[in-house]
């Protein structure tokens, strides 16, 4: 939509003073001030019924609350050679072959 530039202003304002006349204008601007005040009351009161039902609206039924899980992390220790102990070393011992006999 364009914008309305002084110039085009002006020229809605004679036109509607050559329309109406010097006696009316003063009237028809009061009531077109009063309409506009009473339209934006009622959009504001309903701006705000909107609002205020929205913020006590409850919660739909099957819907839960988000919760968020803490996962605790574990760091895996680190391996050292002077953490080896013989042990750890030695190979696990074998088991004697069966003898057939």
């Amino acid at each position: 939509m364009p914008n309305i530039g002084a110039p085009e202003l002006i020229m809605i304002l004679i036109v509607a003073l050559i329309v109406f006349g010097p006696r009316k204008l003063p009237e028809l601007g009061k009531s077109l001030g009063a309409g506009l005040r009473e339209f934006r009351r009622s959009t504001q009161g309903l701006k705000e019924e909107l609002e205020g039902s929205l913020r006590d609206a409850p919660t739909p039924p099957g819907a839960a609350p988000v919760q968020t899980i803490h996962v605790p992390t574990v760091q895996p220790a680190a391996v050292t050679p002077a953490a080896v102990t013989p042990q750890a070393v030695t190979p696990p011992a074998t088991e004697p072959a069966d003898r057939a006999g």
